[in-house]
């Protein structure tokens, strides 16, 4: 079977853009064309339809779509199962995780992975919520680091408890407080991150009884940072998040406290690629998680 058409065809469903895709895996558009039209004769129906947008999914080509990428995952696990049994030289691994986390840990832990197995490719995902446990439900990516929040669909290994901090300008009447009451929140104009990016606010603020006055939404936690350093509101925001932002605004506990659980989330039905399972365990040693 020649699984490279099935890796185009997964791409371009991805991409929307034959060119990209073909830049990315080393065709040209008429090649790109050529391996699809090829495809579509196989398979005996349309892949794609072309738009002003660039191009769009048939629906039956929506439907082999999941099972096509479960295809690619197999294919990848007995490569990686493969190269375990000789080293684990080479392979491929796909990490969806929120920004934040891609900033705070992943450059050592990656670092410390590609020591050790320096022929694996690592590709990075970024986003919400959502779209991580998307990502790994449908074998987009190997494994998720996120939050425990919303992620009940997946396997889950805990890794560290990340508090959720107020987020405030750097003027904010403290008066020497070391927590701010939630209550407090409800005085001042509130930025908040979309529920789809960070469920666990959103949960914070519903189990403290409060409703703040929400005057700006973002799905980027530096832009609601950014904003809150220019006097346009406070805001809460998990403290890993934070990071070297702390020159710009004032961030504080939560009182009472809130906190969210990260972790690793991998496919209920399905285990580990020997990369991911070496990968989480990199994570775990170098964060010194036991």
């Amino acid at each position: 079977m020649d699984i490279n058409k099935y890796i185009l065809f997964a791409d371009v469903a991805a991409t929307k853009n034959f060119t990209k895709s073909g830049e990315r895996m080393g065709y040209t558009q008429p090649g790109v064309s050529h391996v699809l039209k090829a495809m579509e004769r196989e398979l005996g129906f349309p892949l794609f339809l072309r738009t002003p947008k660039g191009v769009t999914l048939t629906s039956n080509a929506e439907t082999i779509l999941p099972l096509v990428r479960e295809l690619l995952a197999v294919n990848e696990q007995l490569t990686q199962t493969v190269s375990n049994i000789n080293g684990l030289e080479t392979g491929h691994l796909c990490i969806a995780t929120f920004a934040s986390i891609s900033r705070s840990w992943l450059p050592q832990v990656i670092f410390a992975f590609k020591q050790k197995y320096p022929g694996i490719e690592i590709e990075l995902l970024e986003g919400g919520t959502d779209d991580i446990v998307g990502w790994v439900e449908n074998s987009q990516a190997d494994l998720g680091l996120l939050s425990k929040k919303r992620a009940s669909s997946l396997r889950w290994t805990p890794l560290y408890e990340d508090a959720l901090m107020a987020i405030l300008p750097k003027d904010y009447p403290v008066n020497g407080r070391e927590a701010i009451p939630m209550k407090e929140i409800e005085k001042w104009p509130f930025i908040i991150s979309a529920e789809g990016v960070d469920y666990d606010v959103h949960n914070a603020i519903q189990k403290a009884g409060i409703t703040p006055d929400i005057r700006y939404t973002s799905t980027d936690d530096h832009t609601v940072i950014s904003m809150v350093s220019n006097n346009l509101g406070v805001s809460i925001l998990p403290n890993l998040v934070i990071g070297t932002a702390q020159s710009k605004i004032l961030a504080l506990p939560l009182e009472p406290y809130f906190s969210r659980e990260l972790g690793i989330g991998a496919r209920a039905d399905s285990g580990l690629s020997p990369a991911a399972r070496k990968f989480a365990q990199t994570i775990k040693e170098t964060l010194q998680i036991s």
